[in-house]
């Protein structure tokens, strides 16, 4: 239930809480005719067939009308996934109070960034996204409570949500982003002598934090795990072959060395850090292709006569 009506007043108690606060109908509708909704704060979320039925007092149904709704992002942003950082724009010009809370989310539900009472609140984030945000240090006195994504990758891809709320939880401004990070691509040609997977990520990861390189979804690569190198881990095909830095919890450098590329080699790779407790931190997508080796053919020197 979106909206209800009835009884000469509105039913707020009767709706779906995802609407609550969120609509209004005019006050004298039945005298003037106007059954229109005003929805606050749309987003992608919004997007559906939305129905307005009045019955009668006997549950007949008198008028059924529907209504398509389309909600487009307002920024659209396609970044490479070598990039430092990309910007997830959100401005306004409203006077926002001391007291609101700003909260970044990926849908549906993931909180990327929360700000309350006056400073972050990391205890709050995803793990996947801890250290890799940052905003504007006064956000509410300036306005700009756009979120710099430090590092971003494939698995980043997605549409992202700015809500500000009141301190009894009214939704006071939503605004999304939709981001687009392009899947990391390496072509090398067979017979190099190796071939560098890239992957940086925000550097002092956590010291027991496990890493593992896959090719597809079940061939293991390369296991880092307890601070170093887990070769019987590995499948046979990679033994020997691939290299990782020495300090890569510390540096962030999460990239992959593969030794001697050939042609089998081709495939899509992924890079998965975990903590722990098994929760998914760090990820990323790495597309190698290995091309055939150019021949290169000698001509035979012409003997003059």
């Amino acid at each position: 239930m979106v909206h209800e009506y009835k009884n000469g007043s509105h039913h707020p108690g009767e709706q779906i809480h995802f609407y609550r606060t969120r609509t209004k109908m005019d006050e004298n509708l039945l005298k003037t005719g106007d059954l229109s909704l005003t929805l606050k704060h749309p987003t992608i979320g919004d997007k559906n067939i939305y129905t307005c039925r009045v019955f009668s007092r006997d549950k007949v149904i008198l008028m059924v009308k529907q209504v398509k709704l389309q909600v487009k992002v307002q920024h659209q942003i396609k970044v490479d996934s070598d990039v430092e950082s990309v910007l997830l724009p959100c401005r306004t010009t409203e006077n926002l109070p001391g007291d609101v809370r700003v909260e970044w989310i990926k849908s549906p539900d993931k909180k990327i960034h929360v700000y309350e009472n006056g400073s972050d609140q990391p205890g709050e984030q995803s793990q996947f996204y801890r250290t890799r945000t940052k905003m504007d240090e006064e956000p509410l006195r300036t306005g700009d409570l756009s979120l710099t994504l430090r590092r971003p990758t494939d698995e980043d891809s997605e549409i992202y949500t700015c809500k500000v709320s009141s301190r009894n939880g009214d939704v006071l401004m939503k605004k999304q982003v939709q981001l687009e990070v392009k899947v990391c691509q390496v072509e090398v040609e067979e017979g190099a002598e190796s071939v560098l997977l890239p992957f940086r990520t925000t550097p002092d990861l956590p010291g027991d934090a496990e890493l593992e390189w896959r090719k597809g979804n079940y061939v293991t690569v390369h296991v880092y795990q307890n601070n170093s190198d887990q070769p019987e881990k590995q499948s046979r095909f990679y033994r020997n072959r691939t290299r990782m830095d020495e300090d890569l919890l510390k540096t962030g450098d999460l990239s992959l060395t593969l030794r001697s590329p050939t042609q089998t080699d081709s495939g899509e790779y992924r890079c998965l850090v975990y903590s722990l407790k098994g929760n998914l931190q760090r990820e990323k997508t790495v597309l190698l292709k290995v091309k055939e080796r150019r021949q290169i053919h000698e001509r035979t020197p012409l003997i003059p006569v």
